[in-house]
């Protein structure tokens, strides 16, 4: 196109992809009128305004309005600007989407009724404190009339759901699932019985001792160093690798101990053995069972609900780490 050269409605039509209609339009409302008129009285355009007319079609196209492409091509608002806007608003229309596909499918799937599709609604809008307090006095039932250990009760409470600033559809449905859990007060019961069951029947108080549950803290750092090991790709057999199995040893060996028992020797006959059960643990992970009670459930959907599955454990690297610290048996 030559710079000075002007143009006829038609062929601006033609070169912008708007219709003649829409280009008379926008030309009647002020948006981008012609550069001059013909002695016959037909509107020609420039090329300058060809520019904007095309402007004006993507920006129509990304469903900004009128109004506001004005202040844009009067430089009363820069694109940055508009830009913001609409991503700010799309962004909202994107969130609610999510959540109505989420109460839809959650309907078709339980085919629910009236009043609980109005829940549901009022679920997915719930906001972080509200989703708090839901959690909070869930734990506070579940926890009523025995006194669970202070240091299970806060595993239990840090293992939340945090929906994400832009959760998915399957994310929601998760999180409507789980707020209706937390809600029902036979499942709260059902839990605190699970629980209490766990630490008070057979290998529970002993588990759940005070002893025994700051041991197993004292494996966390332990375990994370094996987690990170093997997430760098450090060899099993390397000097590194064998201060790993001989700080897990340390511990494990220790576990049991008592003023009156020193704990179990670690001998090498003792880490290949750990290594064995090591791969034994391997395959369960792999395998795990599904979830059987509500508190596997609630478990489940937490994950589920954040988004991230938890870190596998390396248990094979681990074991392999094991065998090649055991002194060779003589």
């Amino acid at each position: 196109m030559e710079m000075n050269e002007l143009y006829p409605i038609g062929d601006v039509a033609r070169r912008t992809g708007l219709s003649v209609s829409a280009v008379r339009y926008y030309a009647d409302a002020g948006v981008v009128t012609p550069a001059a008129t013909s002695p016959a009285g037909h509107r020609l355009y420039d090329v300058s305004a060809i520019a904007r007319l095309e402007l004006v079609r993507t920006l129509r196209e990304l469903d900004a309005g009128l109004d506001e492409i004005r202040r844009v091509l009067a430089g009363e608002a820069t694109l940055r600007e508009l830009a913001a806007t609409h991503l700010a608003l799309l962004t909202e229309q994107e969130t609610r989407l999510r959540s109505r596909r989420a109460v839809l499918s959650t309907i078709l799937r339980q085919d629910s009724t009236a009043e609980q599709v109005t829940l549901m609604h009022k679920l997915v809008g719930m906001s972080d404190e509200e989703r708090d307090r839901l959690i909070d006095e869930f734990w506070a039932e579940v926890s009523t009339g025995w006194e669970p250990p202070e240091q299970m009760m806060r595993w239990w409470r840090a293992a939340r759901p945090e929906l994400p600033e832009h959760p998915t559809a399957a994310q929601l449905e998760a999180w409507i699932e789980l707020a209706d859990l937390l809600r029902d007060g036979e499942v709260r019961q059902a839990v605190r019985r699970e629980l209490h069951q766990v630490c008070t029947t057979g290998a529970g108080p002993l588990m759940t001792s005070s002893p025994m549950l700051d041991r197993m803290e004292a494996a966390m750092p332990i375990g994370q160093a094996v987690m990170d090991a093997a997430r760098d790709r450090v060899p099993p057999d390397s000097p590194q690798g064998r201060e790993i199995a001989d700080r897990w040893m340390g511990w494990l060996t220790g576990v049991f101990a008592t003023p009156d028992s020193p704990g179990l020797p670690d001998t090498p006959e003792f880490r290949i053995q750990t290594a064995d059960h090591m791969l034994a643990g391997a395959v369960w992970d792999r395998t795990p069972p599904d979830p059987q009670g509500p508190f596997d459930r609630y478990m489940a959907l937490v994950t589920a609900v954040n988004g991230v599955e938890p870190e596998r454990f390396p248990f094979e690297w681990l074991a392999e780490a094991l065998r090649a610290s055991a002194p060779p048996v003589c």
